[in-house]
């Protein structure tokens, strides 16, 4: 019971991260400013992004819910509010204020931090577990190159 509550819990929280980051785009995706700039080449279309978010928020939920379990601690809840904030903090500075080399900096923090989740907290015990953050590590990457590319082309 202990482990639906946290899995529903986190799932609230990723998911409601990954709104409140939508709401701070609004339309600037369909707008002048963001269809102006120089994208790299490799941008795939806009529903890959809803649709690789969801998968890696429901894979990161499911880690996050074994985390839980077996190590609750103060560190391990401000390392997730730390992912949290950069999450939805990226959007804000990127689409709402066109910052785009801070939200690249942003990226890579937040890169880091999910990486730290990976090294960190990957022991005997999440041996297996920490393997669902793959596609969210995998995925930052693909997003700092594309946010790279426009800081460095635009």
């Amino acid at each position: 019971m202990k482990k639906l509550f946290l899995f529903v819990l986190f799932l609230m929280l990723n998911f409601g991260g990954l709104a409140i980051g939508n709401w701070f785009m609004g339309d600037t995706v369909s707008g002048e400013w963001y269809s102006h700039l120089i994208k790299a080449p490799w941008t795939p279309p806009g529903w890959v992004f809803g649709a690789t978010w969801a998968v890696i928020m429901l894979c990161f939920s499911v880690y996050l819910t074994f985390l839980f379990t077996i190590r609750k601690s103060k560190h391990v809840i401000a390392v997730y509010v730390l992912a949290l904030i950069l999450n939805i903090s990226w959007n804000y500075l990127f689409f709402n204020q066109h910052l785009i080399n801070w939200a690249l900096l942003n990226l890579v923090v937040l890169t880091l931090t999910i990486l730290y989740f990976y090294i960190s907290f990957g022991d005997e015990k999440l041996s297996k577990m920490k393997h669902l953050l793959l596609p969210y590590l995998i995925w930052l990457c693909i997003a700092t190159s594309l946010n790279g590319y426009i800081s460095y082309n635009n």
